[in-house]
């Protein structure tokens, strides 16, 4: 009898042909196809899971095969991260779920995921910051809801970090930058004043910020002329309104 099987793989088996194999097959292990409704709905490869924009829709992290090291789950509907969706996949060092409708981070989220290197949640409906991975180099989270007092003082205390992107935004002040950033980005958010503990040390007046590279304060209504203090220590002049 003829079988016709569709996935996102854009594979099909021919009608009338033996016994069925797919190219997930090819893609994960006979112990990893227990994790097949996800990678239906997915595109799953050697470590990578692709869920963009899915239909039917997907309003929660979906369930990942064990050796997952790349999520891609943009433009979907998730509404929640909670503690238990990436307990069991330690192995994940790039998460991107940009274009959801996510609200809520439990805490302790990502607190197994000791090797997750890049952390894109960009344009969601986040107001507060979750903790984060000591263990990230790049951080989006572009385009939220996020308020100063949603965002720890020791949000970015990390010591391998080197890209934080933070526009789009309600943030009222910059948050505390860790030694390791060499970008960071904060325009269109609302930013009204800035000192010269802000990018520099104030009591320290010999101390350069070499790692920097590029601060974006454009679309602030912070006047940078009025505090040329702050910036002192830095190689590159922070973009933004000086007069």
């Amino acid at each position: 009898m003829g079988l016709k099987v569709e996935s996102r793989t854009g594979w099909e088996a021919p009608s009338g042909s033996g016994p069925l194999q797919s190219p997930l097959h090819f893609y994960f292990s006979c112990e990893m196809l227990a994790d097949l409704p996800t990678c239906l709905l997915c595109v799953c490869l050697i470590g990578s899971v692709y869920c963009e924009d899915v239909s039917p829709e997907m309003t929660s992290v979906p369930a990942l095969p064990k050796e997952t090291a790349y999520l891609y789950a943009r433009y979907n509907k998730i509404t929640k991260i909670t503690s238990k969706d990436f307990a069991e996949t330690a192995t994940l060092r790039t998460i991107d779920l940009t274009g959801n409708l996510i609200s809520e981070i439990e805490e302790g989220a990502f607190s197994k995921l000791h090797q997750l290197e890049e952390l894109t949640l960009a344009d969601n409906k986040l107001t507060k910051l979750p903790v984060l991975p000591a263990s990230l180099v790049s951080f989006n989270a572009n385009g939220n809801q996020l308020k100063t007092k949603g965002v720890k003082s020791t949000a970015f205390k990390l010591t391998k970090v080197e890209y934080i992107y933070l526009a789009n935004n309600d943030l009222e002040a910059v948050p505390q930058l860790p030694e390791s950033l060499r970008i960071v980005h904060l325009q269109n958010n609302k930013i009204l004043s800035i000192n010269d503990e802000t990018f520099c040390k104030g009591n320290n007046t010999h101390y350069i910020r070499y790692n920097m590279e590029e601060i974006r304060m454009d679309g602030n209504p912070v006047m940078l002329a009025q505090h040329p203090t702050s910036y002192m220590c830095l190689r590159v002049l922070p973009v933004g309104l000086y007069k």
